[in-house]
């Protein structure tokens, strides 16, 4: 069958009204759940931008890929499902932000329409300066540059979006050939600033403080502390009328990338292929919005390592919410099973399993969902593993974290240091060293982004380069 892939940037698993928000209005998503299978236990396998697309593109961790960061880029090795899409002749495209090294790169696409890529091929060279951090003054602007507007972001997304209705308009007139369309969408990442049509859906007043914030006495986790002490001002120098603001613009994003995805959607119908079309919706990773008093991502809490997945099309059952734990690196087979396209000749496995599949099987609580993040702000390796109703966070250097997930959705009780989750904790630390050594790959990682930032002049050179924040869009100002 045709398969059609819609991957946003940075949106919160639970910012989404089939996910039980309240009120984020997400009309085209919630349909799309309801037409097929949502996963509530989805996760990336890193949470920042790079490196998770590098695991979804290849099927592999990022300690197996080596993209550590946002300035260790995918450049098309070890190879990916778009590599075995080629192999086998299924004509495969993509539209939109991609976050690869560069459109030269051969990372398995036919045609790359508008990519976005890192910025001149190097990216976030500082976020590579780890030991000790760098500071980044300044980081209040992410939460007080916000609100109703358009930005390259929005005007991109829109562009992303026509080029994909036009591809499939196309693609319709043609006669049973089956294809894989890759769509990159960037919303809601940041900066903060929705269309106004969308912004106004949500008032900033009526908006409560994010949860577990330290001017509600909250303390955060050492690993955290470290992270937010980095980003110089950030959520610490905002006021709540700020903090409203940059909420409401968020929930715009969603509402906006869910406009697009409605507009992607009737076009797939318009063309008469949507009965022939395995589609899939997800993210590369999600956004604390304010929680723990910090926007973004990169911390492993589920608002920010979790992500949304639904997966709806033929085989795939209807109206259903599956809470097996699955990642990114499950994509790999799903593309290519469903393409009936085979893996490349003489790979090593893979430890992905496909979403039509899993969707179709009983829930599993033993399977085991695995993130890493080595990259901007990181003291140290910093680990997820999900199995059943226990997650644990494990940072080499400093204590870990467990939560009940089921009991405590919302992360609000640590069970590490309880006596009585001794037991749970072992389990889950040996779940953890039976895909990794921890240890061993923090030392990698460290010795890998040295001599990167030896190789751009040293500490203090690297410290400065690359952008600020955001990733231009193609011919966009390079300081955006």
């Amino acid at each position: 069958m045709n398969v059609l892939v819609l991957m946003s940037d940075q949106h919160n698993p639970k910012v989404m009204g089939s996910a039980g928000h309240p009120f984020v209005r997400t009309p085209n998503l919630d349909a799309l759940a309801g037409e097929g299978t949502r996963f509530s236990a989805a996760y990336t396998n890193s949470p920042i931008c790079v490196p998770a697309r590098a695991a979804w593109a290849t099927g592999r961790y990022v300690h197996e890929t080596g993209c550590w960061d946002n300035a260790t880029a995918y450049e098309g090795e070890p190879p990916g499902w778009g590599h075995a899409l080629q192999a086998a002749g299924v004509p495969v495209d993509s539209i939109g932000k991609l976050h690869y090294r560069n459109a030269d790169a051969a990372t398995g696409f036919d045609h790359q329409l508008n990519p976005m890529h890192l910025a001149g091929g190097i990216g976030q060279v500082w976020g590579s300066v780890r030991d000790p951090l760098p500071r980044r003054p300044g980081a209040k602007l992410l939460v007080s540059w916000s609100g109703a507007g358009e930005t390259d972001y929005t005007r991109y997304d829109r562009r992303t979006t026509d080029l994909t209705c036009e591809w499939l308009a196309e693609r319709g007139q043609r006669d049973g050939e089956p294809w894989v369309l890759y769509v990159g969408l960037v919303a809601p990442h940041h900066p903060f600033i929705a269309p106004e049509q969308f912004f106004s859906l949500y008032d900033p007043s009526s908006l409560p403080r994010a949860k577990l914030h330290p001017l509600d006495g909250y303390e955060r986790h050492p690993w955290v502390a470290a992270y937010g002490d980095m980003l110089e001002g950030l959520d610490v120098d905002n006021t709540d009328e700020e903090r409203q603001r940059c909420t409401a613009a968020y929930y715009g994003l969603v509402s906006y990338l869910d406009d697009n995805i409605g507009r992607i959607l009737d076009a797939l119908d318009g063309a008469g292929l949507r009965d022939d079309t395995l589609i899939v919706y997800t993210t590369d990773h999600g956004d604390t919005v304010g929680s723990r008093g910090l926007w973004g991502k990169t911390v492993l809490y589920e608002e920010s390592a979790g992500i949304p997945l639904i997966v709806a099309g033929p085989d795939v059952p209807a109206g259903q919410v599956s809470a097996t734990p699955v990642t990114l690196v499950d994509g790999h087979p799903t593309i290519l099973e469903a393409a009936g396209a085979p893996s490349l000749p003489g790979e090593p496995p893979r430890p992905g399993g496909s979403w039509v599949a899993l969707a179709n099987e009983p829930e599993d609580e033993d399977r085991v969902a695995f993130c890493e993040y080595h990259a901007m702000g990181a003291t140290s390796g910093a680990y997820l593993v999900r199995r059943g109703r226990y997650k644990l966070h494990h940072y080499v250097g400093f204590e870990p974290e467990l939560f009940d997930l089921q009991a405590d959705p919302e992360e609000t009780r640590d069970l590490a240091g309880d006596p009585a989750f001794a037991g749970v904790l072992a389990e889950y630390e040996q779940l953890l060293r039976d895909i990794v050594d921890p240890e061993d790959v923090d030392r990698r990682a460290k010795l890998h982004q040295a001599a990167l930032v030896e190789r751009h002049g040293g500490r203090e050179k690297a410290s400065q380069l690359g952008t600020v924040a955001e990733t231009p869009v193609p011919g966009g100002d390079k300081e955006f």
